[in-house]
């Protein structure tokens, strides 16, 4: 397990530049053996780090296929950006006519879009949908769906197109898992997205109790949502968020064959990404990075640095260290006096630097400390010269 840059093995180089010291390039050797994302059973599959945006397992992630209710994360998105969350929806009478999984609206009832979404994205409700269709697009589902659409393009997700707010099977409605994973990830973006998408249960109007499709949140530890989808033609889908220690993990896996399968597979690729990734202190503060010599005899001061940093890396991937000093620093020294950097990168990328500064000060000596010197530098040359 990768804990720490010094519990690693180092090979020490140096570069001389001007008015440099030799450059210490420190190289952090990466594990060896770790093994590749689990065998999964989906028709596509897609893992993200959604907090760099990395790529770690891809499988016909530009597949076009159906996405089920997933795309009530769109549904969501659009009534978000165009509504109040205190907004009054007045249920229409095409909205209850929704099959597959609904919360029983019934026709001019009146709920919140704060009700709708919660039943939209926890219980998936395909009539909580429509009814959110229907307000923001005007009493026209097929206007909404034309601003999903919209929306999709703006985004960048070229693999989509929607025909629907509920996203029951219907020909041309499809996305891919690329796409999905982009999704979740603006979704997640909104406060009021990753407050609801987490929650196993509700309770909204008319004392309607909400319940999750998302069984991961009861099953894997860290799991932030996002949603699940499942209908004959998309089979069993769902695209997950998981976070680790300082970086969010996106797994999307699409037409699953079972909600067990899906569920297995799913979190064994959450829990393969997640264990590619550690925080690791890659400065520690007040720890010796070089050592500057100076004049008259004095010893080398040393450089430190003052702050540490820390930052998540990949533990299957090699470190290098970059120490930048001054080779030779004139007296006086001050104590904190700026002299160095170091830097860390992960192949040619830089993660990280710190400055290094003098770990004490170093004085000047007085006129006959200077005389003294230069008369015992003379004697030792003369020697030389003698012997």
């Amino acid at each position: 397990m990768l804990r720490g840059l010094s519990a690693l093995p180092r090979r020490v180089s140096g570069v001389r530049a001007a008015a440099l010291v030799p450059a210490a390039a420190l190289f952090f050797a990466a594990p060896v053996g770790f093994a590749g994302p689990p065998k999964v059973d989906a028709t596509a599959v897609f893992v993200q780090n959604g907090s760099n945006g990395e790529v770690l397992f891809r499988h016909r992630e530009r597949a076009r296929v159906p996405i089920a209710s997933i795309t009530k994360l769109m549904t969501v998105l659009v009534a978000l950006e165009r509504t109040s969350l205190t907004d009054l929806v007045t249920v229409p009478a095409s909205a209850t006519l929704a099959g597959g999984s609904t919360i029983n609206l019934r026709p001019g009832e009146q709920l919140t879009v704060r009700d709708l979404v919660e039943a939209a994205l926890i219980q998936s409700a395909n009539d909580a949908a429509g009814a959110l269709a229907a307000h923001v697009g005007g009493g026209s589902q097929g206007r909404f769906v034309s601003l999903m659409n919209e929306r999709a393009r703006q985004l960048g997700l070229t693999d989509t197109r929607f025909v629907r707010p509920d996203g029951l099977d219907v020909p041309g409605h499809v996305s891919s898992a690329r796409d999905v994973t982009r999704l979740a990830r603006i979704a997640m973006q909104q406060p009021v997205v990753r407050q609801i998408v987490r929650r196993r249960s509700d309770t909204i109007a008319g004392g309607r109790t909400l319940h999750t499709w998302n069984d991961l949140l009861a099953s894997f530890p860290g799991v932030l949502g996002v949603k699940t989808g499942h209908t004959a033609a998309a089979g069993w889908s769902q695209v997950a968020a998981a976070r680790g220690p300082g970086f969010t993990i996106y797994a999307t896996l699409l037409g699953g064959p079972s909600r067990s399968e899906r569920n297995e597979d799913l979190a064994g690729l959450l829990t393969w990404a997640l264990a590619r990734y550690r925080p690791v202190a890659l400065v520690t503060a007040g720890r010796v990075y070089a050592r500057t010599e100076t004049a008259y005899g004095r010893a080398p001061v040393p450089l430190v640095a003052t702050r540490p940093l820390v930052r998540v890396v990949r533990v299957d991937r090699s470190l290098r260290e970059r120490v930048i000093a001054q080779a030779f620093v004139a007296l006086p020294v001050t104590r904190g006096q700026r002299l160095g950097e170091i830097r860390i990168y992960e192949g040619s990328r830089l993660l990280g630097s710190r400055p290094l500064v003098a770990a004490r000060s170093a004085s000047r000596p007085g006129v006959g400390g200077r005389v003294a010197w230069y008369t015992e530098e003379v004697l030792e040359r003369m020697g030389g010269w003698i012997g």
